[in-house]
């Protein structure tokens, strides 16, 4: 067992970078949704000079500084409180405390996804390389 677990933190630095950019993908995505309407929602865009704007701004601007593992730690720092903010603000005031019926799963993952970058740093595949 001690042979696996050696073999599988040889990888760690790899599948962080993985998840990096895996949740800076899907992040970016709900920036782009915020702002262009693209993937398309039922929603439409949102004014661009609004809370919701700001969000989708930080969404779309961190998220492609997260995929690239430029600022990693700060960037994520920052994300991380949005979402945060995003779960008390909006996601528990209109369908309660728990994420399962308040639709907010996705901002109580990306938040502890975000500030897990915070103490971990980016990880593989980065362009900024930590010393």
């Amino acid at each position: 067992m001690q042979a696996l677990t050696t073999r599988l933190t040889g990888f760690a630095p790899q599948v962080l970078g993985a998840v990096r950019i895996v949740a800076a993908l899907t992040f970016i995505a709900h920036g782009s949704q915020k702002l262009f309407n693209f993937p398309a929602s039922d929603d439409g865009a949102v004014p661009w000079i609004s809370l919701f704007g700001l969000a989708g701004a930080l969404e779309l601007v961190g998220g492609v500084l997260i995929l690239l593992g430029l600022f990693t730690r700060p960037v994520a720092l920052i994300l991380s409180g949005e979402m945060a903010v995003a779960y008390w603000t909006y996601h528990v005031p209109t369908g309660g405390f728990y994420p399962a019926n308040n639709g907010g799963d996705a901002a109580v993952l990306y938040c502890f996804v975000f500030l897990y970058l915070v103490f971990a740093g980016p990880g593989a595949f980065a362009l900024q390389r930590e010393k």
